[in-house]
């Protein structure tokens, strides 16, 4: 006989309605397709690694990484179905200021709070291998190195000086420059 594909937990269900902006329906929508896709219940960093491969056609590796840690947010190893949702509904239909969290963490590779500018420079090259510097050169016309277009953002974010980049100086400077925002959501 066939295996029956696990039902989602109605206490799940309930708690992810609440903690995210999908209706009921499309969580049970999301499920089926998360459990086709990853019969286990979780996605592993392989798995993960390799979606970003079919979906991106530069080099995602480095990226796809750092989202791996951002979306593990319990630090398992690997995305169970809520973590899963919970980022999506962040980054589908999240606020402004929702997005510019989930992206500071992303880029605060440490978990420390705050972004160093090597945290920076390796984020914005890992966006170029991403998706290219013709996309980047076409979205921001200046032709900068990924480097130096990290030095620019960074110093841009740091108004204190202090080497250091904080959530709060983040989400000022993000808002203030449009252009840093179109960078930022690149990959999500």
């Amino acid at each position: 006989m066939g295996q029956k594909a696990a039902k989602l937990n109605p206490a799940v269900l309930k708690d992810l309605y609440t903690s995210t902006y999908y209706s009921e329906g499309e969580i049970k929508e999301w499920y089926s397709c998360f459990r086709k896709e990853c019969p286990t219940g979780y996605l592993t960093r392989t798995e993960f690694v390799a979606l970003y491969k079919k979906m991106f056609v530069g080099d995602s590796s480095q990226f796809a990484e750092q989202a791996f840690r951002t979306y593990d947010r319990d630090g398992s190893g690997e995305i169970d179905f809520r973590e899963f949702m919970c980022a999506l509904s962040l980054m589908s239909r999240g606020t402004v200021d929702e997005k510019l969290t989930w992206a500071f963490n992303m880029y605060d590779v440490d978990g420390d709070g705050e972004i160093t500018r090597v945290e920076m420079r390796n984020m914005i090259r890992s966006v170029y291998l991403l998706v290219g510097e013709d996309i980047i050169y076409t979205i921001l016309p200046e032709q900068l190195t990924p480097q130096q277009r990290a030095d620019r953002i960074f110093s841009r974010m740091d108004k204190d000086g202090d080497e250091q980049v904080t959530l709060k100086e983040f989400l000022v400077a993000a808002r203030l420059d449009p252009s840093l925002v179109m960078l930022l959501q690149i990959g999500d």
